[in-house]
């Protein structure tokens, strides 16, 4: 318990950290397993249509809609990968835009304060 108290300083926040990549572990397997679930489905579906369990209108009906939730986990999935690749972009420019505007205004009253020094005359 002891141990716990002092060391929590450190270890709170890599707990936290960790939690955080748990999160993110189980959402990605549960949209993977979405995916493949539907893929299941759909495989079990033409097994059922090929045997003989269910009329082809059946079949072609639930097929649709089969396919439509695995376009639409798809279409999710590339919306997410564009909208984080374009905030990685953004934010890179940005940052990169905002340091060398640092950059040159420091030179800039570098160079003013240098020529304002110029005219100085220093008294004993």
């Amino acid at each position: 318990m002891l141990g716990k108290i002092l060391l929590f300083p450190v270890m709170g926040p890599i707990s936290g950290l960790m939690w955080i990549g748990e999160q993110i572990q189980e959402r990605t397997d549960t949209e993977f397993d979405a995916q493949e679930n539907l893929h299941k489905q759909l495989l079990s579906l033409q097994l059922s249509f090929d045997i003989g369990e269910i009329s082809e209108e059946d079949f072609e009906e639930q097929e649709e809609e089969l396919l439509l939730k695995i376009q639409a986990l798809e279409e999710e999935k590339a919306r997410l990968e564009a909208e984080s690749a374009e905030d990685e972009v953004e934010e890179t420019y940005f940052i990169a835009e905002v340091e060398e505007d640092k950059i040159l205004a420091e030179a800039f009253r570098g160079a003013k304060k240098y020529e304002d020094n110029e005219n100085l005359v220093l008294s004993p």
